[in-house]
């Protein structure tokens, strides 16, 4: 099986241990809210919403702050009115960057993003700089112990995943995008627990970078992701084990 973007292993080992539950919760929130204003506030008739809150539920957010999001989504109570944006970059190296994020304030947030990348020797472009390298995909993260790759072949690909990946602590699955909501269902119906999902971008082809440009890649993708209006970060650069055990 074909392997992932190693940024997203070094994501999911991150949030493993990331002290920073408040930014986690933040963009948790804004998802919330953004599901809302765009499908209604009804998770049965909204599965953006529905997965949303599965996600805040996983990382024990309190049931009156995820209600109070949706609430500011759907207008029922004031708050920021968040939209979705997509950046797209270039970084070290010929590497191209996706950059996802909610915000309140569409100038500001361009401004931090551009100045983000070039300080960390990478350029923010236009639309199609960087998009057309990506697939845009199904995401599921599952963790290692809960399932083994016969119960993935059986449950996920017969529900019409694409691909399962196995990147170290957790199992990645690839779906088409009409198809991960019947995934995550088949999943669910065999007690198989989720611990994240979403709708995302998988690179084309990956591009192996070393040295210098192996961790200033690193460093921009952590620094991205980090910024209080940006969701999440896809790159198509690959750094192997070996020389993520030698920056380490």
């Amino acid at each position: 099986m074909s392997g992932h973007s190693k940024w997203a292993t070094i994501k999911h080992k991150k949030g493993a241990v990331d002290a920073k539950r408040g930014k986690l919760f933040t963009k948790l929130i804004k998802e919330l809210t953004v599901a809302a204003r765009m499908g209604g506030g009804e998770p049965a008739n909204n599965p953006r919403l529905r997965k949303a809150i599965a996600d805040a539920k996983g990382q024990s957010m309190p049931g009156d702050t995820i209600k109070n999001a949706v609430k500011r989504g759907t207008g029922e109570i004031e708050g920021a009115a968040y939209e979705e944006v997509l950046y797209e970059g270039t970084g070290p190296g010929g590497t191209l960057f996706l950059v996802e994020g909610a915000t309140d304030n569409r100038n500001r947030t361009v401004a931090e993003i551009r100045k983000i990348f070039e300080k960390n020797n990478g350029n923010l472009g236009g639309a199609g700089v960087a998009a057309w390298a990506f697939d845009r995909r199904g995401l599921i993260t599952l963790d290692k112990g809960v399932a083994n790759e016969d119960q993935l072949m059986e449950v996920a690909v017969g529900a019409g995943a694409e691909d399962y990946a196995d990147d170290g602590e957790v199992w990645t699955v690839t779906t088409p995008p009409d198809v991960l909501n019947v995934v995550l269902e088949a999943l669910e119906a065999a007690k198989i627990a989720v611990k994240a999902s979403q709708l995302g971008f998988i690179p084309k082809n990956k591009k192996a970078v070393t040295g210098r440009d192996a961790e200033l890649c690193l460093n921009l993708a952590e620094v991205l992701d980090d910024h209080d209006d940006v969701q999440n970060v896809y790159a198509d650069f690959d750094v192997s084990d070996e020389e993520m055990a030698r920056l380490s």
